[in-house]
This record gives structure tokens, C-alpha cells and sequence, in this order.
């Protein structure tokens, strides 16, 4: 059965393409109109809003929460003090990543996970005797991510005390008589916050939302301008950049932290005082260096991209739908070296670029690869450089 989210009667009436996807369970705007790049450009220019309610909300609670997910989560929760958030993944005993989410601390003992995929089942098996309660409250709340550099001027209007939320801080607050949690993250790499809103009140919230956004360019997007920007941040995507581990049939699925360009989460792994899921294992990937791969960016050589369509006849495309299967890597003597996870043409950088998966020697930046394209029915290769993520970081993301 299809659901809609708290917020789906009035984005229904911004739709005018009346696309919709499926996301969870729940119907999820592609567009709002023809061209998604419009929607991209209030993203990175002024300001937009996505409906992020079809994740999955995990409340968990009780004297040893925070024991029970510093054992799971890659990351150590111990160091989030309450009012922060954390973007973490969590692993299996072999150390291969299962997903990723963002952990919000409320107190000691009363935290939310955000997920893309259901972990109820999971998360509740590795309770125990831990005094420890999960439940899912999915349906309890709508998300709103208010997204761009003109969201806080927007938000400030309606939701007191945002202005001054740092980098993965939030707060809990109010919008008219709603009670909200508003957080200063997202997926779009630029500045944004998410609105987290009791179900009841979502059309309230959203509707004041709307009025503050007029005159600073405020409008929906969809799916479409989401991945658009995603990439650009280099922000990593479930069945895309990676598999979960439990539903992957072989080990060329499965991806471990390190791989993923998430080294940096292990930097206390060596603390004994918490042996999360995983820590041994990654603990030997380190030590012996026996990662597979590592994830970098990929700048193409536009001189050798036209080279390439012009001497096939064709007009360069210049597409900024990223591709939705992966291109292959090759070195200059034609050995595959890897593969590009998501590929498109930037907006904001003119320039076709790629996530990707290389050999570990060859991750140093302005490394040269080939990357596979298919053009009149034949394989042919554009030169590109490996830099590294994000390709786009604005400094207002984190200022």
C-alpha cells in the first residue's frame, strides 16, 4: 500500500507535473516542474524545500542507550554531547559497512536515528538485558529540509533561536504553536537545516514556511535536484556508492569505511574501552592495508570529452541526470582499475564529474584514469583526473 507523508497535501498542489516516485513506502516528488534544474539552482542560489519524511526514525531510549550504540555505530556516540548530531555508519563483524544514518542526542538517554532502509529488527536483537528501548516513529513526524543559502534568513522568521545552530547542532523550538526540532543538516552540501514536525502539525509548519520564504526565492524539489546536488557534496547514497552488507550476495558488494572514504570515523578505533561490531576486523584492514579500493572524485578532461563525441559525429552532451549504472576505469595500458559510482554534468562547475572507486595507489589527486563511455554502439574512453570530495564546499555550509 502506497502512503503519502504529512506534508503530501499541499506539495500535491506545487506539483504541476504530478511525478511521483516511491520512497519507502511513500509517494516522493521527482519534480515540481518540467525542468529540475530550476529547482537545483534555488538549492545553491537562494533556497528550496524537500520533503526528507519517508526516513526511517528510530527513537531509542533508556539507561544504556548510549552503551548499546557505541557497541553498534562506527563512530563513538560517547563524544556527541546532547543538542549535536552525528552522520555515522554501522558494520557487520567482517567490517563491511550495513548502512548509514544520522544519530541526534537529545539527553543521556534519549536519541533518534534517521535511516533510509528499516533497522528495527535489527537494532532491537542486539538489546538483550540492556535497558534499552527502540521504537519506530516514522510515521509520528514529517521532515522538511529547507535547503540553500538564504534558509536561515527564512527560517529565523518563523522558528526563534536557529540563527545561531552550528554545523550538526539542533534545537527544539516552535513554529506558530507547533513544537519542532529543527537541525542544521541535510543533503545538499550547501547551508540547510531539517524541521522535524509532529504529524499533525506538518501542513501548518510548512504553510508558515512557505509565507516566510516569499521574496527570497523559496520553492519545492524533488528528487532529481536532490541528486543533483548530492553528488556535488560527495555524499555518499544506499545501492548506489554502496550495498548494505546483509542484502549483498558477494563480497564485490560489500564495501568496508575505509573504502567508502570514511577513514575518518575510525580514528579511535584503537580504544579498547569500546568494542563496537566491526572493530576488529577494520582494525586488521588498517593494519595489514588490505583495502580494495578508495573513493575519490573524478574531474573529466572536457578537451578529450569532445574530442570524443566530435570525432563520433555527435554534439558533447552536457547532461546533468546522472547516469544510473556505473562506468568502468582503465589505466593507460588498459587494465580496469575501477568504476565511477554516479557520474553527471555539474551546474554550478561546468564540468562532467564522477564518484568513483579507484585502486588505493592510485587515489592521489591529479591521478590520471580512462573512464568507459558508450557512443555509437562502441566503448570509447575520456581521460579524467582524480581530485578529492567534496567537489562543492561552500564555506556558508558550515559558517
Amino acid at each position: 500500500m502506497i502512503k503519502t507523508t504529512p506534508f503530501h497535501e499541499r506539495l500535491d498542489q506545487l506539483n504541476t507535473t504530478k511525478r511521483w516516485g516511491h520512497w519507502s513506502g511513500y509517494l516522493s516528488a521527482l519534480k515540481y516542474q518540467m525542468s529540475p534544474k530550476q529547482e537545483y539552482f534555488a538549492i545553491r542560489n537562494s533556497a528550496g524545500f524537500f520533503d526528507t519524511s519517508p526516513l526511517y526514525k528510530f527513537r531509542i531510549t533508556g539507561r544504556d542507550s548510549e552503551r548499546l550504540l557505541a557497541g553498534v555505530m562506527t563512530r563513538d556516540i560517547r563524544t556527541c554531547r546532547p543538542g549535536r548530531a552525528q552522520y555515522t555508519v554501522w558494520c557487520d563483524d567482517r567490517g563491511f559497512v550495513l548502512e548509514d544514518g544520522v544519530l541526534f542526542r537529545h539527553s543521556a538517554t534519549d536519541f533518534l536515528l534517521t535511516a533510509a532502509e528499516p533497522n528495527l529488527g535489527y537494532l532491537s536483537d542486539l538489546v538483550g538485558r540492556l535497558d534499552v528501548t527502540i521504537e519506530d516513529v516514522t510515521d509520528h513526524y514529517g521532515m522538511l529540509a529547507v535547503q540553500g543559502p538564504r534558509s536561515r534568513e527564512i527560517l529565523a522568521k518563523v522558528a526563534p533561536g536557529i540563527e545561531g545552530l552550528r554545523y550538526f547542532e539542533h534545537t527544539d523550538t516552535k513554529i506558530g504553536s507547533a513544537a519542532v526540532t529543527v537541525s542544521r543538516t541535510g543533503y545538499t552540501g550547501d547551508l540547510g537545516y531539517e524541521v522535524r514536525v509532529p504529524r499533525d502539525d506538518a501542513i501548518g509548519v510548512l504553510d508558515a514556511v512557505i509565507e516566510a520564504g516569499q521574496g527570497h526565492g523559496l520553492r519545492p524539489f524533488g528528487e532529481e535536484a536532490l541528486l543533483m546536488s548530492r553528488i556535488e557534496a560527495g555524499l555518499v547514497l544506499i545501492n548506489v556508492e554502496f550495498s548494505s552488507s546483509r542484502l549483498a550476495y558477494t563480497d564485490h558488494d560489500r564495501i568496508t569505511p575505509k573504502e567508502l572514504g570514511f577513514g575518518w570515523m575510525l580514528k579511535s578505533i584503537d580504544d579498547d574501552t569500546r568494542p563496537f561490531i566491526g572493530r576488529q576486523a577494520l582494525r586488521r584492514e588498517l593494519a595489514e592495508k588490505t583495502s580494495r579500493w578508495a573513493t575519490v572524485g573524478l574531474v573529466l578532461d572536457w578537451l578529450d570529452y569532445d574530442r570524443v563525441y566530435n570525432r563520433a559525429g555527435l554534439v558533447p552532451p552536457k547532461d546533468e541526470t546522472p547516469l544510473d549504472y556505473e562506468s568502468m576505469l582503465y589505466d593507460d595500458v588498459g587494465e580496469r582499475v575501477g568504476y565511477a559510482t554516479s557520474l553527471m554534468y555539474s551546474p554550478v562547475l561546468q564540468q562532467h564529474i564522477a564518484m568513483a572507486r579507484v585502486r588505493p595507489d592510485l587515489a592521489s589527486a591529479g591521478t590520471r584514469v580512462n573512464l568507459e563511455l558508450t557512443i555509437n554502439h562502441h566503448y570509447e574512453t575520456v581521460a579524467a583526473a582524480v581530485t578529492k570530495l567534496p567537489f562543492f564546499n561552500p564555506p556558508r555550509k558550515t559558517a
